[in-house]
């Protein structure tokens, strides 16, 4: 797990600061006093969250992230911001798209507090697969925007969860399987939130390839594979098929998705591990249940007992 604090009121150190946390770029400001900004961020390999307080207006210009980079405003507001083909402003509430990963951008932030979500990019095709069927052109966002109010709602959401509940505890966060799922969640929930170039029907080939030993392939590695961080794109490269057939198979034949079953068996492992395991040598719920990707206790909590009609500690304190 990563952590980052900067705190200063010295417009150099802050330039200094910024192109060494995101990407080179040039700063400015014409408000008059002492400049003072603080920034906080946390994350894990493949995606970071920042809270960032400017008290000055600061103008910005920044070469490409190479990254997602995902801003939501709390307080003040971001103007003239531009990148190719698009100029825009930002205010409380709002959630944007700062650029596309390959793509420089400029603008001014007014006195406000926002935070800045990146992800690596690859992350959307490992969510959802290539742009068609024979086609290996990573998914891409094509608008900055989200496509509705309640979308940009239910990702800032997201975010808020990721960094609150995930990345605040280093003993959940630094769990392999926590951090896969918390970073194939928030790649879905982009998807949800923004237009992209993946697909949402299925071709005919997908559907052509969702026969019977497709799905043994893809059964059998996820069984074999479910303590691991892994994604839909590696079952479905397992089962030589696309990830929409993939999709396909499993809705058809087993009326779920790949990551639905996946949750499934990870949950059978908690299971066996909170009946072996002893409550007096310092086993929790929490810490078995994260060791297999579940890092939201009540969710958790729900889907055990809706599975085996018993909460997790009594397993663990009573056996099976």
């Amino acid at each position: 797990m990563e952590t980052l604090t900067f705190d200063s009121d010295d417009l150099a150190a802050t330039e200094d600061f910024l192109s060494q946390a995101y990407a080179k770029m040039r700063i400015g400001s014409s408000t008059p006093g002492p400049s003072r900004a603080r920034i906080r961020r946390t994350g894990i390999a493949s995606v970071s969250v920042d809270d960032i307080d400017l008290d000055f207006e600061m103008s910005y210009s920044v070469t490409p992230l190479g990254r997602i980079c995902l801003c939501v405003v709390h307080d003040g507001t971001v103007q003239d911001h531009t990148f190719q083909g698009v100029e825009d402003a930002f205010g409380p509430g709002d959630v944007a798209l700062f650029a596309p990963p390959d793509l420089p951008y400029s603008g001014r932030i007014c006195n406000a507090r926002y935070n800045i979500t990146m992800l690596d990019p690859v992350l959307l095709t490992q969510v959802a697969g290539s742009a068609g069927p024979h086609d290996d052109r990573p998914v891409r966002l094509t608008g900055h925007r989200p496509r509705s109010a309640a979308a940009a709602r239910q990702l800032a959401h997201s975010i808020g969860y990721l960094r609150d509940h995930v990345l605040a505890d280093p003993a959940v966060a630094d769990q392999p399987l926590v951090a896969s799922t918390a970073a194939q969640h928030l790649a879905a929930s982009v998807l949800s939130a923004f237009p992209n170039t993946a697909l949402t029907e299925e071709a005919d080939t997908d559907r052509g390839d969702a026969h019977p030993a497709m799905l043994r392939l893809a059964l059998a590695y996820i069984d074999d594979h479910a303590d691991q961080p892994i994604t839909v794109a590696q079952i479905a490269a397992a089962a030589h098929v696309t990830v929409r057939a993939l999709q396909y198979a499993f809705r058809r034949h087993l009326d779920t998705t790949p990551l639905a079953h996946l949750r499934r068996v990870r949950l059978a492992q908690v299971h066996r591990d909170l009946v072996a395991a002893d409550p007096t040598g310092g086993a929790t719920v929490t810490e078995i249940a994260a060791r297999w990707g579940f890092y939201h206790p009540g969710r958790f909590a729900s889907l055990y007992r809706t599975t085996y009609r018993r909460a997790p500690h009594q397993t663990l304190n009573g056996g099976s």
